[in-house]
């Protein structure tokens, strides 16, 4: 067995039959840096032909001091402070190579030839979900909290978030899009975002059993899983189907202000406080994704949509009001649905120049 060095941000090791990943920035909930990307990167491509790995376990560290607050995420998602710094000071171009290379390890994971093994216990967002929706087997926990919340900092769900929510039974993908909506465990099942559910004490036994027997892992999932409690967000999904069924923001934002239900008011008062333009741009992208013919296309779609949405101005604005700030009071540029004309969607989702599009590793 190989022995991680507790110093750094992902720990790589070895264990019996797995290859292990675990991100280890507590303090930030594991959210990940470029030095992070790489550091997985490469550990997935040695593993990859070698023999003795027959499946990937990713996960998060505890935290050193047995601090229970650090260790309540899996990933809070990618570095937003840096992507704002690059989007203000160098025009957006050490925020497209994060992207870029971002990009590169979500397409690795989702067409890696051996099974992979993420392990949800805690916050996964943004980015968290990036390196957890393409594995193999996604396990929740009475810890998860899983959401894609751009639409709130002026971003789109990216990092495949239009693969993987546009193929959401009904029209739950572009409520999750659009509203940042979070899930917990349960309902992650039951949307099909995690394929088990497992209370966090059983995980350190599942680790091992994988390790040790790699060819089991469904039986093994089976036997330690116990049956969640009732989804929640089930109760809404016909109305969020009815009233999330156009594919033009305005006309969603007209059926919930029609709807005199409290979900539909509640979730009308959640979208007023969103990017506009990035709630187009989730729409498009979805819609866009079900056209694709593979996961690299759809990689390539959003990297496209990255490199642009990250210089244009609602996205500095939305993490200046929300983490930076904190004063939740984004002036968002157009500051309506209709001032988000259908030119500068068109603008957004143009190729690049051939030298800039985006490639798989």
């Amino acid at each position: 067995m190989s022995v991680p060095n507790s110093t750094e941000s992902v720990l790589k090791c070895t264990k019996a039959q797995a290859g292990i990943l675990s991100l280890n920035r507590p303090k930030a909930l594991h959210a990940l840096t470029l030095d992070m990307v790489h550091a997985m990167t490469a550990a997935l491509l040695e593993w990859r032909d070698d023999p003795a790995v027959a499946v990937v376990m990713i996960d998060h560290a505890a935290a050193p001091d047995g601090d229970p607050k650090l260790s309540r995420g899996f990933c809070a998602g990618g570095d937003i402070a840096f992507l704002r710094n690059s989007a203000l000071n160098d025009g957006g171009a050490s925020g497209r190579k994060f992207f870029h290379d971002e990009y590169q390890l979500n397409h690795l994971l989702m067409t890696y030839g051996k099974p992979v093994v993420a392990f949800m216990d805690g916050i996964t967002m943004g980015g968290g979900v990036g390196i957890s929706a393409p594995a193999t087997y996604r396990i929740a926990t009475e810890n998860t909290k899983l959401a894609m919340p751009e639409t709130g900092i002026g971003l789109f769900p990216d990092v495949g978030g239009g693969w993987f929510l546009s193929r959401l039974r009904g029209r739950m993908g572009q409520y999750l899009a659009l509203t940042g909506a979070r899930l917990d465990g349960a309902e992650c099942l039951w949307a099909g975002l995690a394929t088990h559910y497992l209370p966090s004490a059983n995980l350190a036994e599942a680790k091992a059993r994988i390790a040790a027997d790699p060819e089991n892992i469904p039986a093994i999932l089976r036997e330690l899983s116990a049956v969640p409690p009732e989804p929640k967000i089930a109760a809404h999904s016909e109305e969020i189907e009815r009233l999330f069924a156009a594919s033009r923001y305005e006309d969603i934002l007209a059926a919930l202000g029609a709807d005199g239900s409290d979900f539909a008011q509640e979730t009308l008062k959640t979208l007023h406080t969103k990017s506009p333009q990035t709630c187009k741009v989730a729409l498009r992208q979805l819609a866009t994704s079900l056209t694709l013919p593979d996961f690299a296309a759809n990689m390539a779609m959003e990297y496209r949509v990255g490199a642009r949405v990250l210089v244009l101005p609602d996205f500095a604005e939305g993490v200046r009001a929300v983490i930076v700030d904190k004063d939740h009071a984004p002036k968002w540029s157009p500051s309506t649905p209709e001032g988000v004309t259908d030119d500068l969607l068109d603008a957004i989702f143009a190729p690049l120049t051939e030298p800039e599009e985006w490639q798989p590793l």
